[in-house]
């Protein structure tokens, strides 16, 4: 499981340290792709499966399930752990994702986000002020915090 927010930085190789504690789970491959809200996913390779065959499977015949699978499915790269705990992160996904030098890994229980540091801080502000409105249409939805 991924949990926690960490900051690092991006060499000018684009290599990423991973934080420590997710080594480990990452350490028979990932998958790297673009992400939602300007992040990039990084996913194990099992995670990864799942994602992938729940978007095989979304009807092509509509436009927005097709939007949603290019995304996701054209954007992924195969990365490996080297052994000082990096990985590379592709130069299109760093454009795609504005990322720099300064970035933040968060855990996001199947999947790490990377975050370009500034866009990371812009983005927690406003989700934070909001959190009330948000908590409260998540119980709508009966996720019961």
């Amino acid at each position: 499981m991924f949990i926690g927010e960490y900051k690092h930085n991006v060499d000018e190789k684009g290599r990423l340290a991973v934080p420590v504690k997710f080594r480990g789970d990452l350490a028979k491959g990932a998958v790297v792709t673009r992400g939602l809200d300007n992040c990039l996913f990084l996913y194990t390779k099992k995670e990864w499966q799942k994602l992938a065959d729940k978007l095989a499977s979304l009807p092509i015949a509509q436009a927005n399930a097709r939007a949603f699978a290019r995304l996701m499915l054209s954007g992924a790269m195969d990365v490996r752990i080297d052994k000082q705990g990096r990985v590379v992160l592709p130069e299109y996904l760093r454009k795609y994702g504005k990322v720099k030098k300064k970035v933040v890994v968060a855990g996001l229980y199947n999947r790490l986000e990377i975050w370009d540091e500034k866009t990371w801080e812009t983005y927690r502000a406003k989700t934070e002020k909001d959190s009330s409105s948000i908590a409260e249409k998540l119980g709508d939805m009966e996720i019961g915090i």
